[in-house]
């Protein structure tokens, strides 16, 4: 069965205080143009369980999604280009980055790039930041809009992300993949990566 299908809305949070009790969650980051929204639609089959906007930067909360096996998906803010108030934008990061670093539950990282754009400079200081943690967690890279490159173009992408990631290997597991909402590519991968991680976090 899908780990992801079936998902659905359990809370929006804006203060760490009001983050729910959960045995584990995996959490879904990236530019706000990266094509986020649209990969959290795509893998649990549900065209508006995260809002797409033509307008970056609309998931201004952590919002939680429950799912069947016991576990939870965590939409957290795009980084980056939202045209946001300053202050808006600040309290973004702290709370953004408060609970990479201090959410106990959180069991990984599926981070979203878009595959023409890959590691960008707030991309690989969300790598670092998040290597920080003193429990470390895996990340998961989707390499979204695959769809907008030739074959040829993913192969010679995706090598050259996975070259790149050699930087955080040795402090984190790290992991990269192709993936297209719209032509649904990659799909059963990330599956099986996240199913993974709640398999060894939650109990039988």
């Amino acid at each position: 069965m899908s780990v992801f299908k079936n998902a659905i809305f359990h809370t929006t949070v804006n203060h760490l205080r009001d983050l729910p009790e959960t045995m584990a969650e995996v959490a879904f980051v990236g530019r706000s143009n990266a094509g986020k929204s649209s990969a959290l639609n795509t893998l649990t089959e549900h065209k508006r369980l995260a809002f797409v906007s033509k307008t970056p930067g609309r998931t201004q909360h952590i919002n939680y999604f429950a799912l069947k096996n016991g576990g939870y998906l965590a939409d957290l803010p795009g980084y980056g280009f939202a045209q946001v108030p300053e202050d808006v934008r600040t309290h973004w990061v702290e709370l953004l980055g408060n609970y990479l670093i201090m959410r106990d539950t959180l069991i990984g990282l599926l981070l979203i790039m878009d595959c023409r754009h890959p590691l960008k400079d707030l991309d690989m200081q969300m790598l670092d930041f998040f290597a920080a943690r003193n429990s470390p967690r895996p990340v998961h890279i989707l390499l979204s809009k695959a769809d907008k490159l030739s074959k040829n173009e993913q192969i010679k992408t995706l090598a050259k992300v996975k070259k790149q990631l050699h930087t955080w290997s040795d402090k984190m597991p790290v992991s990269v993949q192709l993936f297209s909402s719209l032509k649904k590519i990659g799909i059963d991968e990330c599956e099986q990566v996240v199913g993974q991680w709640f398999d060894t976090s939650l109990p039988e």
